[in-house]
């Protein structure tokens, strides 16, 4: 009996393609590198998290100091210019997208001028407001004073208020030759007034009384 010869299948090894390499995206991005995509991505825990040319600046939730200034102004200037049909006011948190600046601040107050209602998007303030106003915290202070201040005299602010509840002082600062003045600082005592919204003014000790 012939015996049974055993065939073994020829295998064709065939080395597998060299993957190209996984490029890994590091997140969080490095300052300067911030994007609308990434501060999407932040989480909503109680901090304002704000992009100016790519750097990211977190503020802390605020005090009760700062909640009361902006409240009593908000209020005085919503009713002002309400009944006067001079604009809108909106508090924060609203987005503003400034010329040049990709991702949305949020100012503590907006004012817009009703001839200007175009600028008021869907989501976001699209356009430089005619006003608007920062209440300083302890954390943020430089912050509101140099690098928003820079951000919103670039883009063409008209009037900007520094309100420091803890000196009890407001700084009015409007746009001259492109670059910002001081109009005056209010004291103890004054009454501040604005260039932009004609006609406003509040008393600095009505303002910071709790």
């Amino acid at each position: 009996m012939a015996s049974e010869s055993t065939i073994t299948p020829t295998v064709e090894i065939v080395a597998p393609a060299t993957a190209p390499p996984l490029v890994k995206q590091a997140w969080p991005p490095e300052q300067g590198e911030w994007t609308y995509e990434d501060w999407l991505r932040l989480p909503d825990d109680g901090f304002r998290y704000e992009v100016l040319n790519g750097e990211l600046h977190m503020t802390p939730p605020p005090t009760i100091g700062h909640q009361n200034a902006v409240t009593k102004l908000t209020t005085r200037m919503y009713d002002f210019a309400r009944q006067a049909g001079m604009g809108i006011v909106l508090v924060s948190p609203v987005g503003v997208r400034l010329p040049g600046q990709p991702v949305p601040v949020q100012p503590d107050i907006v004012f817009v001028r009703a001839d200007r209602r175009d600028i008021m998007g869907e989501d976001y303030v699209e356009g430089a407001p005619d006003l608007v106003v920062e209440v300083l915290s302890p954390s943020n202070w430089l912050y509101d004073r140099r690098e928003k201040l820079l951000a919103y005299q670039q883009a063409r602010v008209p009037e900007y208020w520094i309100v420091d509840y803890r000196a009890r002082t407001i700084e009015v600062r409007v746009l001259e030759g492109g670059r910002y003045t001081l109009l005056e600082e209010f004291r103890s005592g004054e009454a501040a007034r604005s260039q932009v919204l004609t006609g406003f003014e509040i008393a600095v000790d009505d303002l910071f009384e709790m």
